[in-house]
């Protein structure tokens, strides 16, 4: 059986799609019977359950969770394959750190010894969802957004306010729906953003820049003309040698110095008068 086994983190309401291959090895017409397992495991009790189905087994579409039957058997020719398809879904309901294991079984009736046996292991995370707000009100709308989750006990983590983002409140949630009747009628918001496809929330690395600290040289280039604005030299002019991102200091030299002697003073004490683009 092609299946290969793996971790996953899914959001509430998102769905993972595998293909899973069946072949018959042998040199006969066999019954190949497959058995599927469903281990729940959360810290909270009455678990909400995840949606398993199968297609192309047979006919019909096997809804694992919904039927709970277990097996199916279908019959498959010498050297034959069958492409079948798993899709596994987080149910909408659920809580952080809820985890299930499918476990896969691929047998032969006409040899109970030739089997195969792939797992797959799921486990609930949060979702990064961003809120839409009136600019120039995102405090407000997040500070709104916090007391009535807190209140509600929605499942909401966090609430970031990009100082650079205008217009925009991301919120660190287990239940997208649920966010949104926190939302819903929320002076100065304009509602929860919905992601594309089959996807729920916002990737990391969109979000990355905002919680990362730039650098306080950043956006300063050699050539650059400053003008120091702490120090013994404040008010001064100068141009920009060198840049030591990791000590987060620069290199300047002054141009009404009797003599042009470097100068290193902190990123966070000049201010860039003109690019060296700009000239």
């Amino acid at each position: 059986m092609d299946l290969k086994e793996e971790k996953v983190s899914l959001t509430a309401g998102q769905t993972k799609e595998y293909a899973v291959v069946v072949t018959n090895t042998g040199t006969e017409d066999d019954t190949i019977r497959i058995k599927v397992d469903l281990v729940y495991n959360s810290e909270l009790p009455d678990p909400p359950e995840w949606t398993v189905k199968l297609y192309g087994v047979e006919d019909k579409v096997w809804d694992v969770t919904f039927t709970k039957v277990t097996e199916k058997e279908f019959r498959l020719i010498a050297d034959g394959q069958r492409e079948i398809t798993l899709t596994v879904t987080c149910p909408k309901g659920a809580r952080y750190g809820d985890r299930l294991n499918v476990v896969v079984n691929a047998i032969s009736k006409g040899d109970p010894g030739a089997f195969d046996a792939k797992t797959l292991s799921f486990s609930a995370r949060q979702a990064v969802l961003a809120v839409k707000s009136s600019i120039g009100h995102e405090r407000a709308v997040a500070d709104a957004i916090y007391a009535r989750a807190k209140a509600k006990d929605v499942g909401v983590f966090s609430v970031l306010v990009p100082a650079n983002f205008r217009g925009y409140v991301y919120v660190e949630s287990m239940n997208p729906d649920r966010l949104e009747e926190v939302v819903r009628g929320l002076r100065r918001a304009r509602g929860v953003v919905k992601g594309e496809g089959e996807s729920t929330g916002i990737a990391f690395s969109e979000i990355e820049a905002y919680l990362t600290p730039k650098p306080i040289v950043s956006g300063i280039m050699e050539g650059d003309i400053v003008e120091l604005v702490a120090g013994p030299f404040k008010g001064e002019k100068a141009r920009v040698m060198k840049i030591d991102e990791t000590k987060e200091e620069i290199t300047v030299e002054l141009f009404e110095a009797m003599v042009r002697i470097p100068v290193t003073v902190r990123g966070d004490s000049v201010r860039v008068l003109q690019k060296e683009e700009e000239k």
